[in-house]
């Protein structure tokens, strides 16, 4: 039996990671959450007997030690972190307490036997592109914001634990990811519920910006690949899709998939963290999928259809 901790575990992606992970009996997955802004009914607690929540929060060390030394883990998967752009532009000084978890869980991992630590990193650490598309080894990581600054520097964490302890670790540099089980506040959640309801969508600046998106069981399954194959050990992998869409495309994609009569509305440029491009060379996660990505079309109909989309 492997045991398995994921923090963050009640967020969108971790949930979803840590229900796969538990749908092997053999393994004996704990979710760890401080509930800021995750829920714990994202997790199928009910129906799996060896999937366990903990209420942590993993940048207190006191919470989070307790935990580690009660489980002796042999994986960690350290997804906790505060998200979206507009929260972390607002609280950057709580953004920067996310190096604390970073730390604890590296620390932690190394004291108590733990095999691999595989880290959620984001494609905004690359900052604005200078080259397209955006390559896990060649493309400079030139962001200056509070939360691209934090996942660059715990990517420097793993690899100088790795080179000083021996501590084998993943690095996943997650684009947008999307599916029926998001926050409210990420982009193609907030345009299909605006969408359903009728009410206006809204765009911050001309909506030139592109973005690409990723279905959920893309991400999760070439991170559990990763995971279970022994796969990009102590290196990175971008985790998303290549195909790029403007915001404002994404927008009237939504109105057609949905026959809504929702308008089309222009906020003012957010200030900082809405950048211009952005869009993966994914070829490395292709080897872990063995197949193309799912389409952004089927993918939206796939949450249409989905009973656990709540407006």
């Amino acid at each position: 039996m492997a045991r398995i901790l994921v923090t963050g575990g009640a967020g969108f992606i971790p949930s979803e990671l840590a229900a796969r992970l538990a749908a092997d009996p053999a393994h004996q997955v704990v979710a760890v959450d401080n509930l800021l802004t995750g829920d714990v009914r994202k997790l199928p607690l009910a129906e799996r007997p060896n999937l366990h929540f903990i209420k942590c929060d993993a940048n207190r060390f006191e919470d989070i030690s307790s935990v580690f030394y009660a489980y002796r883990f042999e994986y960690v998967f350290h997804y906790a972190a505060v998200v979206g752009v507009k929260r972390t532009t607002d609280n950057p000084v709580m953004v920067l307490r996310d190096l604390d978890g970073i730390r604890n869980v590296l620390d932690l991992s190394k004291n108590t036997g733990v095999k691999r630590v595989l880290f959620s990193s984001s494609s905004e650490v690359y900052g604005e592109p200078v080259e397209i598309p955006q390559n896990e080894r060649t493309t400079p990581l030139n962001s200056k914001l509070p939360y691209a600054i934090v996942k660059n520097v715990g990517e420097a964490f793993l690899r100088s634990y790795h080179k000083e302890y021996g501590l084998d670790y993943t690095v996943f540099r997650f684009f947008n990811t999307y599916g029926p089980k998001q926050s409210r506040d990420f982009v193609v959640s907030k345009f299909i519920r605006a969408a359903l309801q009728g009410e206006d969508i809204t765009i911050y600046g001309d909506g030139g910006q592109t973005r690409t998106f990723c279905y959920i069981d893309d991400n999760i399954e070439a991170c559990v690949n990763a995971f279970t194959k022994g796969l990009v050990v102590n290196d990175v992998v971008n985790i998303g899709s290549d195909v790029e869409i403007t915001i404002m495309d994404l927008a009237r994609l939504i109105i057609a998939l949905t026959g809504s009569s929702s308008r089309i509305v222009h906020l003012p440029p957010l200030e900082e963290g809405d950048m211009t491009r952005r869009m993966p060379d994914i070829s490395r996660m292709r080897e872990l999928l063995g197949r193309e990505p799912l389409p952004l079309r089927e993918g939206i109909q796939r949450i249409l259809a989905d009973t656990r989309f709540i407006l």
